[in-house]
């Protein structure tokens, strides 16, 4: 399977475009937002000492981040593909229905790698032997370092970014395994290589949506404070832009001011803080549709 480079360059590049899918937007904020929801519930469980119950929300959490991140791939496979977008609610339906085909190559390609990191730790331990120890550590050392910076290369760059679009593609868990041998076989050069651009395009889209979102909070904290008369320190107008909830706001020494207009503060700069994570996460997804797309088109 060869790819001409620079046709998958462009639709790798052609990437950044992933925010205009609404659809896709939509179906993400609201995964992330309800996730974060969760993961607050399950804090607050755990502050309670409830283990169990923080266990459960924070378990909800991962399946919520996990099915929603599958429905919007799912929609961007549409639009990389140039299908007309599915609806969000038939996307969640077939994520449900699809999901566990992710979660079983994943699983696969982890206890691969699981073994061989078994076999390394006792090639390790082996070489407290006497007399074999010294020569089997000179060998096992640059093999180990060898192996393990090579499986951590290839989940970053091809099995973590793959395995889903494979699977929005509509392969089952076998071919997506098919795939991704095949792809390190004969192909991971050029995979790694759009994967680059992919990740550019990440880092390039977060610094814009870091830069919109600090100078935004700076200048609006200002303009609350001075020109609205607005009585809220300006750390916490900007908390919720951030990250920050009532509970961590408290925590950093600093405890929840303002009462309903306080709180409307944190609501609000949440919002801001997962548009600013989504939008990347769109830009991530999508390139990897397209690699996954440009990679599997003969010439």
């Amino acid at each position: 399977m060869s790819t001409s480079l620079l046709p998958a360059l462009a639709r790798v590049l052609a990437s950044i475009d992933a925010p205009r899918n609404l659809r896709a937007l939509y179906a993400l904020l609201s995964a992330f937002c309800f996730a974060g929801l969760l993961v607050a519930m399950a804090q607050s469980a755990l502050a309670r000492d409830q283990a169990s119950l923080g266990s459960l929300w924070m378990g909800l959490a991962l399946a919520v981040a996990f099915f929603g991140v599958n429905t919007t791939g799912l929609m961007l496979m549409d639009q990389a593909r140039g299908l007309p977008v599915r609806d969000p609610q038939d996307a969640l339906f077939d994520a449900l229905r699809s999901g566990h085909r992710v979660l079983l190559a994943l699983l696969a390609c982890l206890a691969l790698a699981a073994v061989g990191t078994a076999v390394l730790a006792a090639l390790l331990w082996a070489s407290r032997w006497p007399w074999i120890g010294a020569p089997l550590l000179a060998v096992v050392l640059p093999t180990g370092v060898l192996l393990l910076g090579g499986v951590a290369f290839v989940l970053v760059v091809l099995v973590g970014p793959l395995a889903g679009p494979a699977v929005w593609a509509g392969q089952h868990s076998t071919g997506v395994l098919a795939f991704l041998r095949e792809r390190l076989r004969h192909g991971l050069p050029e995979t790694a290589l759009l994967m680059a651009a992919v990740y550019l395009l990440v880092a390039l889209t977060t610094a814009a949506a870091s830069f919109i979102v600090v100078s935004g909070g700076q200048l609006l904290a200002g303009l609350a404070i001075l020109g609205a008369g607005i009585e809220l320190p300006a750390r916490q107008l900007l908390a919720g832009v951030m990250g920050l909830g009532p509970r961590s706001l408290g925590a950093s020494g600093m405890p929840l001011q303002g009462g309903n207009l306080g709180l409307a503060a944190l609501i609000g700069g949440g919002v801001v803080f997962a548009l600013a994570l989504v939008l990347p996460t769109l830009v991530w997804l999508r390139g990897c549709c397209a690699v996954y797309l440009a990679v599997t088109e003969r010439e």
